[in-house]
């Protein structure tokens, strides 16, 4: 990786905020515009694969020993269905591949995974529709340009998939960057209390006339989403008890051991036990009343996720379904270092909690005593609304590529430090046109990823079940 040395070193702190937060502003943004002279924005243009760049199929290959091995077919299957689905799954190829990427040295809390899928709606505990990134199974402190190039990348790789021509679609992977830009100079203009409390919400997306059929997907999947209908999808009664609805391979109790049934029961008492108070007496009113494994996500397959079905006062009436799901290592550690929390279930929570504007009440994490592996815990379906990538026309893709670049530009300002990122960015596009560059040639990387992935799957490297 081309590194600029930051002017401290705080990848030993728990959190990316550095001595650059405390400076007058002014200096901040000076300091992070004579950056410019060690890493020019234009040099954020350039990809060429390196010589010895690593077999990225190998990669993907090195995560299987930590998975369940009958789900990793499913894994492969998924990823085969398009070049986009390629990307989705392949955190730990780019990750490689952005390690040998010019970076300014500015860090912040990152997500690690920024693609166009990782950003979506949700309800906050007031029950308002928000909108933000929604995946940190990879965040880490790093740099702030790798979430750009990736977010950048996946909307090349969507265009590209939809048909669009090569001038949209460099269009596309622009107008992330210049959202992200422009609304980190918005931000570093904030005071520290208003960025915290600063989020977007319904209305917000709703005030651009671009927005309708955008806006109306997200509303309907947040209506499935709700726990009445989840729990409708979800659930059947047995014997008058609720259960979860088998469907193999995707949710299964079969998979379930009874070692394990008990270990959940020991790790859901001492994730209830990290909760704050208050919420940990709500959650008192529940009990567990049944545990399945379930297959969730593209990159995430293969891991080991359980959803947990708890009733309050023994009532079918009044459920809760949550999601643990294992936490391993970052793809980005290998570049970045180790995290220097507990467990890598407390980094996703704490780099959840630290880039959301807000976040579910029911976040948290644990240790299983069976496997000594770490898991975090949230609401599996708490009002998520999501887009659907692959059919949205040009003008419905550029408004949501800038919508996800300013939501990215809001968790990287709660994170880092905005004024010396605002600062080195500028008020021309001239990063923007770079960031353009950049995505194109690593949309037609993925393209050739994607083939060599299918060719390893045809010449019998390993199993692919597609279509599940």
């Amino acid at each position: 990786m081309k590194r600029v040395a930051p002017a401290s070193d705080d990848r030993a702190a728990p959190l990316p905020s550095g001595e650059t937060i405390h400076r007058d502003p002014l200096e901040a943004r000076l300091a992070g515009r004579a950056l410019r002279r060690q890493v020019a924005r234009s040099a954020h243009a350039a990809w060429t694969p390196p010589p010895d760049r690593p077999d990225p199929v190998s990669l993907l290959e090195s995560q299987d020993a930590t998975r369940v091995p009958e789900l990793v077919p499913i894994r492969y299957g998924r990823m085969l269905a398009s070049p986009f689905g390629f990307l989705r799954g392949s955190a730990i190829v780019m990750a490689s591949d952005l390690a040998h990427t010019p970076v300014t040295g500015l860090t912040t809390q990152i997500c690690g995974d920024a693609h166009l899928s990782n950003f979506g709606m949700f309800a906050s505990p007031e029950r308002d529709l928000v909108f933000d990134v929604n995946d940190f199974d990879e965040t880490l402190a790093g740099p702030w340009e790798w979430d750009v190039k990736r977010l950048a990348a996946s909307g090349a790789v969507a265009a590209r998939a939809a048909g669009l021509s090569r001038h949209d679609t460099r269009a596309v992977a622009q107008a992330a960057a210049r959202s992200y830009r422009t609304h980190m100079h918005a931000l570093a203009n904030l005071t520290a209390l208003a960025l915290w409390y600063r989020r977007i919400d319904a209305s917000d997306i709703a005030a651009d006339r671009r927005s309708g059929r955008l806006l109306r997907g997200f509303l309907e999947t947040a209506r499935r989403h709700r726990d009445e209908n989840a729990s409708a999808r979800l659930l059947r009664r047995v014997k008058g008890h609720l259960r979860f609805v088998d469907d193999p391979p995707l949710t299964t109790h079969a998979s379930v051991t009874a070692e394990e049934s008990q270990a959940l029961q020991e790790m859901f008492a001492a994730y209830a036990r990290g909760l704050r108070y208050d919420w940990r007496v709500l959650l008192d009113r529940y009990e567990v009343v049944d545990v399945a494994r379930k297959v969730v996500g593209v990159g995430s397959v293969g891991t080991r996720t359980f959803v947990v079905l708890l009733v309050a006062n023994r009532s079918a009436a009044d459920p809760l379904i949550l999601q643990l799901k294992e936490a391993d290592a970052s793809v980005l550690e290998p570049h970045l270092g180790t995290s220097p929390l507990r467990s890598h279930a407390e980094r996703v929570v704490d780099g959840q909690r630290v880039m959301q504007s807000v976040s579910d009440v029911f976040l948290g994490w644990s240790h299983s005593p069976l496997t000594g592996s770490d898991y975090y815990w949230r609401q599996l379906w708490d009002w998520k609304g999501s887009a659907v990538i692959d059919s949205m026309p040009l003008e419905e893709l550029t408004f949501y590529v800038g919508l996800c670049g300013r939501a990215l530009a809001l968790a990287h300002a709660r994170g880092g430090d905005r004024l010396g990122i605002a600062g080195y960015l500028g008020t021309s596009d001239t990063f923007d046109r770079a960031i353009a560059d950049f995505a194109e040639a690593y949309a037609e990387q993925t393209d050739r990823d994607h083939a060599a992935l299918a060719a390893a799957v045809k010449h019998g490297r390993f199993k692919a079940e597609p279509g599940v």
